[in-house]
């Protein structure tokens, strides 16, 4: 059984272990998306003490990873296309997934259960971004019904945007 709950401040190392791993798993990928400073351990206490750091739990193990803000993503102002979502809204950030969990198909039911905390506070849309690069990220978005709505620039790059209105 799977549960998305908020992370907890003394599992930020073990949180930043997958997010660190799955920086490796991109550049096995042959593409880098998070840097060596982005994001970090002080990126993911951040998160938590905002309360938009959450982790996707297998039968009480860490499966994955990522942040869910309701307050809206700046950069997201500014797209070169056009969004289908309006405010208020969900942004997925930093999805990253235990090497033990990867390919197993987490990333959809970890999309789904952040739906349904959406839809418990009311929200009727997610957006999310990916690198240009990350074909595998985006396939995922795709396959769990997002749309590609155009380009943003976020930390000085351009990624891909994506909404799904639920």
């Amino acid at each position: 059984m799977y549960l998305l709950e908020l992370a907890q401040l003394k599992d930020t190392a073990k949180y930043y272990a997958i997010i660190k791993a799955a920086k490796e798993f991109q550049r096995e990928q042959g593409f880098i998306q998070w840097t060596d400073d982005y994001p970090n351990e002080s990126t993911i206490r951040d998160d938590i003490k905002a309360n938009k750091g959450y982790v996707l739990t297998a039968d009480n193990d860490i499966a994955g990873y990522m942040c869910v803000d309701f307050s809206g993503e700046p950069a997201y102002a500014d797209i070169d296309g056009e969004w289908n979502t309006e405010m208020p809204y969900a942004v997925v950030h930093r999805m990253a997934f235990s090497e033990r969990y990867r390919g197993k198909g987490l990333s959809s039911t970890a999309l789904i259960l952040v739906e349904n905390l959406c839809l418990s506070k009311g929200v009727k849309g997610i957006r999310a971004d990916t690198g240009f690069q990350n074909a595998r990220m985006q396939h995922i978005l795709e396959k769990s019904g997002f749309s590609k709505c155009g380009v943003i620039v976020l930390q000085g790059s351009g990624k891909l945007a994506y909404d799904k209105k639920l």
